[in-house]
């Protein structure tokens, strides 16, 4: 991203300005952002009517910039909100509705840490049309085969050389270009922005700062009943009251059915539209009126979906993840149900090896750690030591291979006993170097649902009563640990463990 010169002028005439207060930063950005989206859909109204455009119609991403000629003197403790190093800094952001909270957020840390003024103007990193029109438009449905074939013409389409994970990478930006500000370019958020839509069937509005992944649907069937119930009215004033803290309750095809327990709010039976089939990875949202919520997506099978959604989710800065899914249990002393608590993974997934080589450590993160094994103990009723009748904490194993019995047990057996791993699976190693790889904090909570080198092979009719009610319990302990995430707070959550020696600022 390479700004306008301050020499020159913006749309409507307008120079770039400088603020010392977050607040009325975020609104030239704003202000700036409307301004070209709206250029843009004026023009391609007229264009979509048939009506001609005497030339190219360009719009620009707003941008923040801020120099700085000494460290920080903050607090040491935060892992963000501050610039690594004396230089200048610059990023282009998009969508200032959608991440009001966490922009305020990031320039009021800058401004306090670094003191001084940030810049915010005009860039020169045009708006494609497509993400100029949002999620909910599909614009070549519109037109005509001779309009969709001249639209290059007119407007900037989505250019994927602007798109790519070279910040989050650690890929230095080139001499004399400012530093990045955020691990994501604006174009890159816009992109994902529309692919969470695509794949999980919901706006990115609606997704909140606690997500769980899982792997079957049984734990979604769960989820949904859990979250319709606390929508309902309860029964007494004490169960009215301990359902408030939930807004609503948003399904694929962004029905949402609002909380009948909170006075005065909306109680409309349900918004959105009923979908006649089901998105790839669909998602739940139990939501918050503060965002904090919990957000479920079934990611399906297998690391490349793991890869996919986490891409993806990533540029809402989630304050967390968890994986809470089946493993095959590898030691005989486990039993059906029980839990694993990854502590390490062995990386076979092969869909991440370019970006983060499976010889980089994905460590576990304190915070995560304990809200979880907190959670297992608060649910199930054992604490310190009983716990280890159900719950082992180690090496869980991710493959990219659903078959992967059929290997040749020697050569596979020694890997396995090498890492010590404790479990296996094709998804949670994905979903934490992911993580890592763009600094959201990750836990994995797996549940043991076959033992095949001790003769238990998941087929038909082998989950017994017993592991049955393991995804009850295991979704609960899923919650309840986000939970306790919150009341931690990011500023805890968000481990310095997850950022190096020369970061972006914003976390």
């Amino acid at each position: 991203m390479v700004e306008k010169s301050s020499k020159s002028k913006a749309l409507g005439g307008k120079s770039p300005t400088r603020h010392s207060n977050a607040k009325t930063a975020l609104a030239a950005i704003r202000a700036i952002y409307e301004e070209n989206i709206g250029i843009l859909r004026d023009r391609f109204d007229r264009f979509s009517c048939g009506k001609p455009l005497k030339s190219r119609v360009r719009a620009f991403y707003p941008y923040l910039k801020m120099t700085t000629t000494k460290a920080a003197q903050a607090d040491n403790r935060l892992s963000y909100g501050l610039l690594p190093r004396p230089g200048t800094y610059a990023t282009t952001l998009t969508r200032p509705d959608l991440f009001e909270s966490y922009d305020l957020e990031q320039i009021r840390l800058l401004l306090s840490n670094h003191g001084g003024t940030v810049e915010v103007g005009l860039s020169d990193t045009p708006i494609p049309l497509h993400f100029a029109l949002g999620e909910d438009f599909f614009l070549e449905g519109d037109l005509g085969p001779e309009q969709i074939a001249a639209l290059p013409d007119y407007f900037d389409v989505p250019d994927l050389s602007l798109m790519d994970d070279d910040i989050a990478n650690g890929v230095l930006p080139k001499p004399g270009a400012p530093r990045p500000l955020a691990l994501f370019t604006a174009p890159r958020v816009d992109f994902s922005l529309l692919r969470l839509r695509h794949y999980t069937g919901t706006s990115a509005a609606h997704f909140q700062r606690y997500v769980i992944f899982t792997n079957y649907q049984f734990y979604i069937d769960e989820f949904i009943t859990i979250c319709r119930r606390m929508m309902e009215r309860g029964e007494d004033a004490a169960e009215r009251r301990a359902r408030q803290g939930y807004t609503a309750f948003v399904e694929p095809g962004n029905q949402v059915t609002f909380n009948r327990n909170i006075p005065g709010g909306p109680h409309a039976d349900m918004l959105g539209t009923s979908l006649s089939r089901m998105p790839q990875m669909p998602a739940w949202h139990l939501k918050r009126a503060d965002g904090e919520g919990i957000t479920m997506i079934n990611i399906g099978v297998g690391p490349s979906n793991a890869k996919t959604i986490t891409d993806h989710v990533a540029v809402l800065r989630p304050h967390a993840w968890l994986m809470l899914g089946h493993c095959a249990g590898l030691r005989n002393s486990q039993s059906l149900g029980d839990y694993v608590l990854a502590h390490g993974y062995l990386r076979e997934d092969n869909v991440l090896y370019r970006d983060l080589h499976p010889s980089i450590p994905i460590p576990a993160l304190a915070e995560i750690q304990i809200a979880l094994e907190k959670a297992v103990a608060r649910v199930t009723g054992l604490e310190g030591y009983d716990l280890k009748k159900i719950m082992r904490t180690g090496t869980v194993a991710t493959v990219d291979d659903r078959n992967w019995e059929l290997r040749s047990s020697v050569r596979q057996n020694q890997r396995l006993s090498q890492s010590r791993a404790i479990a296996m699976d094709m998804e949670s190693g994905t979903v934490a170097a992911n993580g890592f790889r763009f600094r959201v904090p990750y836990g994995t909570l797996l549940c043991v649902s076959d033992k095949p080198l001790h003769g238990q092979l998941k087929l038909p009719g082998m989950a017994d009563k017993f592991y049955r009610e393991r995804v009850e319990q295991h979704l609960r302990i899923g919650i309840l640990a986000m939970e306790y995430l919150r009341d931690v707070g990011p500023e805890r959550i968000h481990s310095r463990k997850l950022r190096s020696f020369n970061e972006p600022a914003f976390r």
